[in-house]
């Protein structure tokens, strides 16, 4: 699924304009790219948490000439999903 599909559900489901619905896909994106950029955690219930983790400093290897090159340490974004995304515990699978 990419972008524009995104925009498409969006807009049959709400019955907006594809216009406003890219608009708000596009607000949405970069609300969550912003909180990112400052480290902060973005939690969508029923859906998961986005997470920025430090990531170590490391040694890696230049594979033509095997020569060691240092990796500088950074961040990274985790997502983890939640409990209706991986399934677990729904009211579904409770059953009878």
């Amino acid at each position: 699924m990419i972008k524009l599909d995104i925009v498409n559900q969006v807009a049959d489901k709400t019955g907006v304009p594809k216009q406003k619905a890219e608009q708000v896909v596009d607000s949405l994106f970069n609300a969550m790219k912003e909180a990112l950029a400052q480290g902060k955690r973005i939690e969508l219930r029923g859906f998961g948490v986005f997470v920025v983790k430090p990531r170590k400093r490391g040694v890696g290897r230049n594979p033509r000439t095997g020569e060691e090159v240092p990796i500088p340490a950074g961040k990274t974004i985790r997502f983890k999903p939640g409990k209706e995304l991986t399934g677990g515990n729904s009211d579904e699978d409770q059953g009878e």
